[in-house]
């Protein structure tokens, strides 16, 4: 698996990225949003958004990502400014409460907590590199990784983006983990973190309402409960063979968001069980793949930043999955590479793109480094 880390990952990507637009085509027409003089304006987007994602991963597999930690700081920056904007009015776009996107010159949406997820993987990447000896100390191990941390997850948790501000918590746990973070210190930061979410939880109705609803679907059905209610139906319907491409019933305005954060059961009504476990499936081996990249990489920080994204990737996707066959409360989340939105497609494209660097500097590719970068390897302190 080693050697061909790289190959199988693109081909479980590639075939992810294939099954989104098919299943866009599918879908998207029937959104409540559609312009009625094109139907397929939704689809012609997202072929933008992949070939921006597509040139945005081969920059990044093709720029030595050790420029990232020399400008760690930067990013930090613009994130949290990105983030901030969220709440100018003017700027920030407010949807159902919550407030999650900022306008660019009146052509398009960002969702900055997307980035986000790649920014955080970054961050603690070089934090737990620089000091990568230091983890079980409270402040270089907890302290101080957590108030950079906490920032951008506050901010997070203040667009009211329960589902991001989960896989950003967990996100860095698993760095801090994987860091040598003392497992008291974790076991602390947990504890704090499941109290702050669970008092969210409780001062937001309609938090709790999703959470009362996952607890008693059958009650629920018709209200906010409707999305996972739809969804075991779709899933249910489609069986082994699926109704066939188009066939669907339920995407016909009976599924809210059928083509972004409910577009697995739509792939389970339409291709069949067969379709839907060769998605988990790709899932799985990018998970791998990824994995396997990042603990050969040529120095600490390439793991550390391998593994965080994977982590984001990998966690994201459980969670869609999990949300969309009822398995956990519905927290809004995007199915990574499939579902339809540009940020959310060009924060994955690019850490696969810096995955895929990783992998041509290090030990497993057969070929170690870029031709033209310096051969000694960098000490996790600079």
């Amino acid at each position: 698996m080693t050697k061909w880390s790289a190959q199988v990952m693109m081909a479980a990507v590639v075939f992810l990225l294939g099954v989104g637009v098919i299943m866009l085509v599918s879908t998207s027409v029937f959104g409540i949003d559609v312009p009625s003089e094109d139907v397929y304006y939704d689809v012609k987007r997202q072929l933008v958004w992949v070939v921006l994602a597509g040139m945005v991963c081969m920059m990044m597999a093709n720029i030595d990502y050790h420029l990232l930690q020399k400008m760690v700081w930067l990013i930090y920056g613009i994130c949290i400014l990105l983030l901030a904007l969220c709440f100018v009015p003017g700027v920030g776009q407010t949807l159902n409460g919550e407030s999650r996107w900022i306008n660019i010159a009146g052509v398009f949406s960002l969702q900055p907590s997307e980035l986000a997820k790649l920014a955080m993987v970054v961050v603690m990447a070089h934090w737990f590199a620089r000091y990568f000896d230091e983890g079980k100390p409270f402040r270089s191990g907890l302290l101080f990784p957590g108030l950079i941390s906490g920032l951008m997850v506050a901010l997070v948790l203040f667009e009211v983006d329960l589902g991001t501000t989960v896989i950003l918590s967990a996100v860095v746990f698993v760095l801090m983990f994987v860091g040598g973070t003392d497992w008291k210190y974790l076991a602390m930061s947990s504890a704090l973190a499941v109290g702050a979410f669970t008092l969210m939880v409780l001062e937001r109705p309609d938090k709790m309402e999703r959470l009362t609803a996952f607890l008693h679907p059958d009650l629920h059905r018709s209200g906010v409960g409707l999305q996972q209610w739809m969804a075991l139906m779709a899933l249910g319907s489609g069986g082994v063979e699926g109704m066939g491409l188009g066939s669907g019933r339920l995407k016909m305005l009976y599924m809210p968001f059928a083509h972004t954060d409910f577009i697995f059961p739509m792939i389970g009504e339409e291709l069949g069980l067969r379709v839907t476990l060769a998605v988990v499936f790709a899932f799985l081996l990018i998970s791998v793949a990824g994995l396997t990249i990042a603990f050969h990489a040529r120095d600490r920080f390439g793991t550390m930043l391998g593994v965080g994204i994977v982590s984001f990737i990998s966690l994201q996707a459980v969670v869609n999955i999990g949300v969309t066959t009822s398995v956990l409360p519905n927290t809004g989340l995007p199915l990574p590479f499939i579902s339809y939105g540009g940020s959310a497609l060009m924060a994955v494209m690019a850490g696969i793109g810096i995955l895929l660097n990783i992998f041509r500097q290090g030990d497993i590719s057969g070929k170690a480094r870029f031709q033209g970068i310096a051969k000694r390897r960098i000490t996790p302190r600079v």
